[in-house]
């Protein structure tokens, strides 16, 4: 289901911005790309828990989106390296503040999630 109103638009900034970056792995895979250009391998290594399925799709959408590059180089065996393009590297500066809250209250989310799963 697409975020995009009957007229094509947003509902807000953050709507356009979730609608990009939405989910539990898009997050992930953009930190991990953070610092270079990866191999699926290493982003599959990086991004614990994602199934190969799972990693190919956000990828897809990603660079669909605009928000990562995908490079294949004509060699033996053929190799692949995804990074970020600059409105990839724009999103996960906007994304920096939201992990130094997620470090600074991570005691107190592990506290809550322990207390709903008992």
């Amino acid at each position: 289901m697409s975020n995009i109103s009957k007229n094509g638009q947003f509902s807000c900034g953050l709507d356009a911005a979730v609608a990009v970056v939405g989910g539990k792995w898009k997050p992930l895979i953009l930190w991990a790309l953070h610092e270079q250009s990866r191999r699926f391998g290493e982003l599959r290594r990086e991004v614990r828990g994602v199934t190969e399925k799972m990693l190919t799709q956000q990828l897809r959408e990603l660079e669909s989106d605009g928000i990562v590059h995908r490079e294949v180089y004509r060699e033996v065996p053929p190799r692949v390296e995804y990074s970020l393009t600059p409105l990839g590297q724009s999103l996960n500066q906007a994304l920096l503040p939201l992990g130094d809250w997620g470090e600074a209250n991570i005691s107190t989310i592990i506290r809550a999630k322990n207390q709903t799963t008992a």
